[in-house]
């Protein structure tokens, strides 16, 4: 008979056994113990930062065997999958949409497992268990961001209401160089490319990929410092701070990337990437100066190149940004799963996701007609 499973809201991940969450979270690293406990220990999370833990733990004869991350948000700053106008209707209708709860990767919005356990069935346990915190709590919401195709596939058997939306992905057809890469883009995007990057090249910018231990403290300043001036000029303070960084380099070295470019000898921009067995991720970017073509440059070509040598399937480059599909990265969807308590107040958000449902359809299929690969590659370099 198998023994009935325990919950358990925790606070923080400095108490739970790091080996026996990752058992659980997969090789993905943003739902690693270590890359969410940075965000804690760091201060990037918790405290008056809006998003305040409360991962639930599944527990089996002391062992743990499922859990969910949570967290109890006061806005939704930094989820990327925005329901800023569904908080604004709440209101008008007469309730309070903050606090809800939020199953998500803060400030990440990669595709990933969210659901964490070693099957099926303790995934819908998961589920059941936390749509009952959600209740106990009288929150209005339980939002569950970028879950994997299987666990959105057991949220919406769940009653969910899912969500879609679209993000740039590049496929490595097993390309043994950039430029086998090249020749199966269409002349006019394969011309664009290649004069964008002699830009670059001429104006003296070279470029180093730095893998793990081979980042050094003074890498991390300064691609914090870049990281940082970008998200001033759009005038919103950084989400993330030095100290994170520093431990992700420490903690997660191994999936860690940096591009960094140079010009004189002297750093000019940076990329960080982090990266699995199968996946590179684009995440943050910055640049001390305007040079054209070094953005494209610093954040896709060399995270291509990279992927290209290592053998990685997929770059994901990343939310939002339609520029990326003249540069190789096609759209994918992406789902997210809603519960709200009222009602009423989700049946209307239910007519809404119908509605955006066949418009982000819609959206994909124009994308990918004006995709820049040739249809039948008999155009040659």
């Amino acid at each position: 008979m198998k023994t009935e499973a325990q919950f358990e809201i925790v606070t923080s991940l400095s108490g739970v056994d790091a080996a026996a969450w990752d058992a659980l979270a997969g090789p993905q690293p943003f739902v690693r113990h270590a890359f969410l406990q940075a965000l804690e220990q760091t201060g990037c999370v918790g405290g008056d930062t809006g998003w305040t833990p409360r991962h639930l733990l599944m527990q089996r004869a002391g062992q743990l065997v499922g859990a969910l991350p949570l967290y109890l948000r006061d806005d939704s700053t930094g989820e990327f999958v925005f329901d800023f106008s569904w908080a604004d209707a709440y209101t008008r209708y007469g309730g309070r949409y903050y606090p809800k709860l939020l199953t998500a990767v803060p400030f990440t919005p990669v595709p990933g497992r969210r659901l964490l356990a070693h099957n099926d069935a303790d995934r819908l346990l998961l589920i059941d268990a936390v749509l009952d915190v959600a209740k106990q709590l009288q929150v209005s919401s339980w939002h569950c961001l970028f879950p994997i195709a299987e666990d959105a596939a057991l949220l919406a058997a769940k009653g969910l209401m899912q969500r879609f939306g679209a993000q740039f992905h590049w496929n490595n057809s097993g390309y043994a160089t950039f430029d086998d890469y090249l020749a199966e883009m269409s002349h006019d995007k394969r011309k664009k490319i290649k004069q964008e990057r002699r830009r670059v090249r001429d104006a003296g910018v070279t470029f180093q990929h730095r893998v793990g231990n081979e980042i050094e403290e003074e890498d991390w300043r300064f691609f914090y410092q870049c990281y940082r001036h970008t998200y001033l000029t759009h005038h919103s303070p950084p989400y993330m701070n030095l100290a994170f960084f520093l431990e992700l380099g420490q903690r997660l070295a191994q999936n860690v990337m940096l591009v960094i470019g140079y010009q004189d000898g002297e750093r000019i921009a940076v990329a960080l990437n982090l990266l699995d067995a199968e996946r590179l991720y684009g995440r943050y970017w910055g640049a001390t100066c305007f040079i054209s073509g070094l953005h494209f440059e610093t954040c896709y070509y060399q995270s291509i190149e990279f992927a290209i040598a290592r053998k990685l399937a997929v770059f994901e480059g990343g939310a939002q940004g339609e520029h990326k599909l003249a540069r190789g990265l096609l759209p994918v969807t992406t789902t997210s799963a809603h519960w709200i308590a009222d009602g009423n107040f989700a049946r209307a958000v239910g007519d809404f996701l119908a509605r955006e449902k066949l418009g982000v359809a819609q959206y994909v299929n124009e994308l990918n007609e004006s995709s820049p690969f040739r249809a039948d590659k008999s155009d040659a370099l």
